[in-house]
């Protein structure tokens, strides 16, 4: 049945990712992590509120904050109060978390450049609109 293949190799492909990315970023980095630092560079958003990643991170708050909490000791980010609302707390992205997205974004492109030039160049621009089509059926 074609569900079933389809889930194989889903879990196969997203299994092999996830294995490669947390031994490459590790142990500056999580996959989590990553997230959140390119949700504040490529976004182009200079700051964000905690609350703004839950869409992203299908996770708690609670979650949320412990791993801002991980991530501004580290030093990828840093967090301040709103100037004008007190109650408000920005994350910001941190030149230390701005080269750790880049160096986590170039580990996962030559890890997909890997497994996507296995097959032509017209096949891969096919696949990413045939993934496309599912993903937003």
């Amino acid at each position: 049945m074609i569900t079933q293949e389809f889930a194989k190799l889903w879990w196969k492909l997203s299994k092999d990712l996830r294995t490669h990315m947390e031994t490459e970023l590790a142990p500056s980095l999580t996959e989590g992590q990553l997230t959140v630092l390119e949700l504040l560079q490529v976004a182009g958003k200079t700051k964000m509120k905690p609350s703004d990643f839950i869409d992203y991170l299908a996770t708690t708050p609670a979650a949320i904050t412990t791993l801002l909490d991980r991530m501004e000791k580290s030093g990828l980010i840093a967090r301040e109060r709103d100037e004008k609302d007190r109650r408000i707390v920005w994350v910001i992205l941190t030149e230390h978390g701005r080269t750790e997205c880049e160096r986590g974004v170039q580990v996962r492109e030559q890890f997909l450049q890997q497994y996507l030039s296995r097959i032509s160049s017209h096949n891969q621009q096919l696949l990413v609109y045939l993934l496309g089509k599912v993903a937003n059926a």
